[in-house]
């Protein structure tokens, strides 16, 4: 009568395994996807943020900083459509970063 439940044990303790595997390994395959997709969200913010840099008088309260954030979009516009996602995000991101240092510069003179 043991050798049943003992059975049933192991068998559900092999399942649990192959669960746990699975879904760690899926969480990694959706985190690498999603870094690996096209930048999107991270194109529209760096938009977004030069847009509300102008606004604010960027152009002429700090413009070294607003040329170099209109400079590193355009470097991300051009990665991405060379299809190099991955500096397509970081051009991006360094943008939408200097539009807003553009931005507090602009605010805080």
């Amino acid at each position: 009568m043991n050798s049943i439940p003992v059975a049933r044990t192991v068998a559900h303790t092999k399942q649990s395994l192959k669960n746990r595997v699975k879904i760690p390994s899926l969480v990694l395959l959706l985190a690498l996807s999603a870094c690996a997709g096209v930048p999107v969200q991270e194109m529209s913010n760096a938009r977004q943020a030069l847009e509300a840099a102008r606004e604010v008088g960027a152009e002429t309260r700090a413009t070294a900083e607003l040329q170099s954030a209109e400079a590193l979009l355009q470097s991300a516009e051009q990665a991405l459509q060379e299809g190099d996602y991955k500096q397509a995000r970081k051009a991006a991101e360094a943008s939408r970063a200097q539009a807003v240092q553009a931005q507090d510069k602009s605010l805080n003179q």
